[in-house]
Formats: structure tokens, sequence, C-alpha cells
């Protein structure tokens, strides 16, 4: 309760209002500054600024999943960035299953280890497409088995090398699988208050789908957060030259070796006669001498091209190029 005031202090008070002595608004109670509570368990490590730069990072990296997943796979591939947060180790841990996929990967010079979880129905997908299934999820979770972590382990291997470019604006990383954990007990690579930032992706294989989660933790990043901005990572996507870099590639696909062959034709024959051929034996084949040969780059039928020579050697003089919607 406030001070009461007498008689004579209010006569004063008044008079001095009237004389301009005092000023009302100088009299007026100063606004409160705002007090914003602070968890010390969950201390503020990751800005907004931060989560919104790993979100770029890895919007990239799912391009590159989209883009080269199938290639194993032989199934379109689509890869988004869902969210990003911070969070405690422990609270990631807990939400998991068991059996789970956790793939632990060393992402030197950077200290300790990233986590990358991939969703168990996922991980079962991709076991099946590689054994020659539809890509069919199980109906009844199970554990893996030791080939089957022997196949998940190769294609994430395949993934986790991806992590190089998207990482490059920020510093050169080294990413290596170094094993892949279906305890979450065995998972403990920082203390379970630490931490952490939560990437998760959403993966869908064909017609299943599912999610990655990716787990950076704060020790690991210490000493990149500085480079963690928009701001940085822009400037740096500024000072690359395109041109050198379209220039780059073409020279690397100019000394790429492809094999090529020329079919002279196609002929069947019995095994009999096959085991019994001798120097000197004619096969008939089903092409004319002057007919086109079938070249083929790869497997794939690109040219038709004469018979002849060129000196000492056999060679064939290109007639026509087939283009794709041939």
């Amino acid at each position: 309760m406030g001070e009461v005031l007498s008689q004579n202090e209010i006569d004063s008070l008044l008079q001095a209002l009237s004389s301009g002595e005092l000023d009302v608004e100088e009299m007026k109670d100063k606004e409160e500054k705002q007090v914003k509570n602070y968890d010390f368990s969950r201390p503020a490590k990751f800005s907004k600024e931060h989560l919104r730069t790993l979100e770029i990072i890895f919007e990239h990296y799912g391009r590159l999943l989209s883009t080269n997943l199938p290639v194993y796979l032989r199934k379109s591939v689509q890869v988004e960035v869902m969210s990003s947060e911070a969070v405690t180790y422990q609270e990631f841990t807990n939400a998991l299953s068991n059996p789970v996929m956790l793939n632990l990967v060393n992402i030197s010079p950077l200290p300790g280890s990233i986590v990358i979880e991939v969703a168990e129905k996922i991980g079962y997908v991709m076991i099946d497409r590689m054994l020659g299934g539809k890509g069919a999820a199980l109906d009844k979770t199970r554990e893996y088995s030791e080939i089957e972590l022997l196949i998940l382990e190769r294609i994430m291997n395949n993934c986790v090398n991806l992590l190089r470019e998207p990482w490059a604006n920020v510093c050169e990383i080294n990413p290596r699988l170094e094993r892949i954990e279906t305890n979450s007990q065995y998972a403990q690579v920082i203390s379970p208050t630490e931490m952490i930032a939560l990437v998760t992706l959403s993966i869908k294989i064909g017609d299943i789908e599912g999610l990655i989660n990716i787990c950076l933790p704060y020790l690991t990043l210490e000493s990149v957060m500085d480079k963690l901005n928009t701001k940085f990572w822009y400037s740096n996507l500024q000072e690359k030259d395109e041109q050198e870099y379209t220039e780059t590639i073409e020279a690397l696909i100019s000394r790429a070796q492809m094999p090529i062959k020329a079919v002279l034709g196609v002929s069947s024959i019995s095994v009999d006669d096959f085991i019994n051929l001798q120097i000197g034996d004619i096969i008939r084949l089903d092409t004319k001498v002057d007919q086109d040969l079938n070249i083929f780059v790869g497997n794939i039928r690109k040219f038709t091209a004469l018979p002849g020579a060129a000196g000492n050697n056999y060679a064939v003089r290109i007639t026509s190029v087939i283009r794709e919607e041939q």
C-alpha cells in the first residue's frame, strides 16, 4: 500500500504543479522491463538463424538424395525438409523405439559425430528393393538381420558421402559412416542434457513415406556456428564462378571412358555345334555384308555404321545417329 500524504503535503504538491516546478510526465511510473524466463536445462545455443541455415544445407542434401538413391533402388525418391528445432539429446532418444536404425557418422575435422535416424519402414523398403522386391514395407516390426544390416550399410555409405557437397560452403568435411545401431542405448554419443539441432526430412520411396531425423550436437558445430547464418552462406555462393564450375564438369566428362561395341550380327547354333567349332568354320549371321551394323555405347544403341578397315585395324564408319525419340 502506498504512503498516505498529509493535507499540507497535498497542498504543497498542488502548488508546485501549478507553478511548473514539477512535471506530471516525469512523475509517471516508468514501464517495467519485460523479463524472459531462461531455462538452464535447455540453454538457447541455436538461434532461428542457425536453424534456418541448417534447413538450407539439408534442402540441398535432400535434392542429392532424390537424384542418387533411384540409381540403387530403381524407384522414384522424393525428399524434402519438414522442420528444424533445438532439443536436448535425451528428448531425441526418448522418442525413439526399438528396433531403430541409427547411423553414427563422423564428420571430421569437426569433433564428435552426428546421428542419422532412418524410419524403420524406409529401411525395409530399401532392403526389399535391393533384393529385387517391389519395395513394400513390413506389416510387423522385427529386428534387422546381419545380412540386412550389410545391405543398409552399403546404401548409407553412399548417402553419407553426399553430405560433403552441401556442407562445402560452411566447412570442408570428410563424412564417414562409423556404424549402424539398432538400439538407442548404444548410441549415446553425447551427454543426455546436451543441446542438439534436430532436422527432420520427409522421404518417399515409391508409395512408402517415412522420416529421416538428423541429430547435430552443439559440441560438434560449435567451431562453425558463426558460419551458420544466411548472410555468410549467400556471400560464399556469390563468390563461386559458375562458368568455371561448368568448364570443370565438362572437362571431367570429356575424359570419361565409354565402352563402345559394334555388333556384326546374331546367330543361333546348337551346343553340339558350338563345342565342335574349329578354325576356319563359318557361322552364318542374320546381317548382310552391305547392311548397317548397330553400334552400342554402353548398353544403348546409339549409331549405325558400315564395317571396314583403318590401316591394319578393323573399323566402322558411322552412317547415322540414333536419337532418343527413335
